[in-house]
């Protein structure tokens, strides 16, 4: 379940006249709640590395790293299909990439990842060179691939983790006010326990800094 944009947008305006700190507008809001949404996603990595790092008995942890993984969970995408043209493609809109799989249609084989002075070196010999039983890739760029050998067109799919999608704050003008419209609208893509730390995220952003008992 998503959280509701309208429900993190009120509580933050009724925060803010109860503070008598000003008005957020709409705009204002739009661009603050990507912000924190951003934060509260990029904390999801360091504090799982950080639990992993954790030496002995680290049962007391294990809650913590269960609710990072049914959060993360949201944005995780498997088997996803790869357009790929002379082994050259390109990476869906990602925060961080998982493993390359190609099937040649009775078997399912990883494609390893390989940096480019691996690949030119793969290349000078035949024992080393890359094959349908064993390929590999680069990355070209920030978001484009090469599949060795490049004869791989057809079969090739990822795991992945996506980037969470703008939450927006839709409106349409009534009587000179803003009034929330929720056929322009788009929630949080984050988990629903999430929606009290946005508020508070927000309300630090525009400059609230709350006193968290």
């Amino acid at each position: 379940m998503a959280v509701s944009v309208d429900t993190v947008y009120q509580r933050v305006l009724a925060i803010t006249n109860k503070e008598q700190r000003g008005y957020i507008t709409p705009q204002e809001f739009n661009l603050l709640a990507n912000q924190a949404q951003m934060a509260i996603f990029d904390a999801y990595f360091y504090d799982i590395h950080g639990s992993q790092q954790l030496q002995g008995d680290n049962t007391e942890y294990s809650d913590t790293l269960t609710s990072l993984d049914e959060k993360l969970s949201i944005f995780e995408r498997y088997n996803q299909p790869l357009a790929v043209s002379s082994g050259a493609g390109v990476f869906p809109i990602n925060y961080k990439i998982g493993t390359l799989f190609y099937n040649n249609g009775t078997k399912i084989t990883e494609i390893e990842l390989v940096s480019q002075k691996d690949i030119a070196l793969f290349n000078q010999t035949p024992l080393t060179q890359p094959s349908l039983v064993r390929p590999v890739y680069i990355t070209t760029s920030g978001s484009q691939f090469q599949i060795y050998p490049d004869t791989i067109n057809t079969g090739i799919t990822c795991n992945y983790t996506s980037i969470p999608r703008d939450a927006v704050w839709g409106y349409v003008i009534t009587n000179e006010e803003p009034l929330y419209n929720a056929s322009a609208s788009t929630n949080f893509e984050l988990h629903i326990s999430e929606e009290t730390l946005l508020v508070i995220k927000i309300l630090e952003l525009a400059g609230i800094i709350l006193n968290k008992v």
